[in-house]
Parts: structure tokens; C-alpha cells; sequence
């Protein structure tokens, strides 16, 4: 497992860019935002090689954001043990087995059939998990998401399931999106939050990517999930 600093302009280039995008967050939430306020940044790892992965650990990256369970399988043993893992991809019920035991927070849970099996696992595993539920801000059908409409219901039925914890949401605002839209997730963030639903902590809003993670700041963001801005563009990084 390679933590070290090395001169290969291709690691030199995480650690600049995480340098940057750490002042960035600060700027934003100084500006934006209250001084006990906490953002924290994931470093998403679709394409990217674990030694790219343990080197940004090594620069300060404490969260790992994974997209796909069979990448993420042929990965893990790799990684720096220190990093937390969240699953942020979509994910299909039949594949949560492969994963409740090794991470530490799911995204992504958008329906009461994969809340559901997350807590059957949970249970055999004697775990409790931690999850967001996903918000379909845009109304877009290549996304997975809850509607805003049907996010009280199923917050309601995930908050009778004894082995999972909602922790808050997680959004995925499309591209280009103006502060309306980044504005609006953060008020139904607040207003699940005051209707204080028993079961449901609303402690964190996942929002904001390589290109709005500023933005997303600005707008409540607890947890900002950079990948391109971080490790560079996918094709480079192509495994």
C-alpha cells in the first residue's frame, strides 16, 4: 500500500488540486455559511486506482465516495484502511449483500423495498446503518431519487426500520443548475428537519460535484463529492 509522497507529476497533480479545492470549500463556507458549520469533502473513486486513492488519503482525504459494488469489491483490500466508505451510486437490492458489511454509509436509498433489505442485512450482521435518502431534485428520468413529493412517506416508512438510521439527504442537482434549484433542496433538507420525525436525524446534505461544489456549499451542503476536480478526468484514469 503506496501513502508516500512521491515526484510523479501525476500524484503531485491530487495533492495541488486538493490544496485548491479545500480553499475553495473554507472560502465558501466562511462566506456563506456560520462558523460551526462543518464541510466535509469525499473523494470519489470510479476509475481511479487505489495507489491515486491512498495518496489523496495521505493528503488529508478521510471519505471515500463508491459508485459501483464490483469495482468497489476488486478495490477495497487496497485502500488505506483510515478512509471511511460511503456506497453513492445507485443500488440494486440484490447487491447490498456484497457491501453492509464494509461501509459505512449508503447514499443512496430511494424506496422502501432497498431500505428494507438494507435492514434484513443489517440485522444478520448485527449492525445498524447509517443512510440518506436520495432526492430526485431534478425531476430527471436517468436519475435515480425520490421526488420531493413522496419523500415524507418514505421517510416515514424507513423510520420503522430498527437497524437503519437516516441520517439526512443526498441530492444530485442536474448540470448547470441555477442557486434556485441548490436553494430549494436545502429548504425541504430544513423542513423534513423541523417536522422532527421520530427515527430521522436530518444531519447531513449530500450535495454538491466537482463543478458546483461551491454552490452547493453556499446552499447547506454538510458533504461536497469530488471526483474529476480531485483525480482528473475519467478517461485518463480509465483501469
Amino acid at each position: 500500500m503506496c501513502q508516500t509522497v512521491t515526484d510523479r507529476p501525476e500524484f503531485q497533480y491530487i495533492a495541488e488540486n486538493y490544496k485548491e479545492i479545500l480553499y475553495n470549500v473554507e472560502n465558501a463556507r466562511a462566506k456563506y455559511r456560520s462558523a460551526e458549520d462543518k464541510v466535509q469533502i469525499m473523494a470519489v473513486t470510479k476509475t481511479v486506482p487505489p495507489e491515486k486513492v491512498n495518496f489523496a488519503i495521505a493528503q488529508g482525504i478521510d471519505l471515500l465516495g463508491e459508485n459501483r459494488v464490483q469495482e468497489y469489491l476488486s478495490k477495497k483490500e487496497q485502500y488505506d484502511p483510515s478512509a471511511a466508505v460511503h456506497m453513492i451510486g445507485h443500488l440494486q437490492t440484490n447487491k447490498v449483500k456484497y457491501i453492509i458489511d464494509s461501509v459505512d454509509m449508503i447514499q443512496s436509498v430511494d424506496s422502501a423495498k432497498l431500505a428494507g433489505e438494507i435492514n434484513r442485512l443489517a440485522v444478520a450482521h448485527n449492525k445498524r446503518m447509517d443512510i440518506l435518502v436520495e432526492v430526485n431534485i431534478g425531476a430527471e428520468e436517468s436519475k435515480s431519487g425520490v421526488s420531493p413529493q413522496e419523500l415524507l412517506p418514505l421517510l416515514e416508512d424507513i423510520s420503522m426500520l430498527e437497524n437503519v438510521s437516516v441520517r439526512g439527504l443526498m441530492a444530485i442537482p442536474p448540470i448547470g443548475s441555477g442557486e434556485d434549484v441548490f436553494a430549494r433542496m436545502h429548504e425541504i433538507f430544513l423542513e423534513v428537519k423541523e417536522k422532527n420525525i421520530g427515527g430521522i436525524q436530518m444531519e447531513l446534505l449530500s450535495m454538491g460535484m466537482s463543478g458546483d461544489y461551491e454552490l452547493a456549499v453556499k446552499h447547506g451542503s454538510g458533504l461536497v463529492r469530488i471526483g474529476t476536480k480531485l483525480f482528473g478526468a475519467r478517461k485518463y484514469l480509465e483501469v
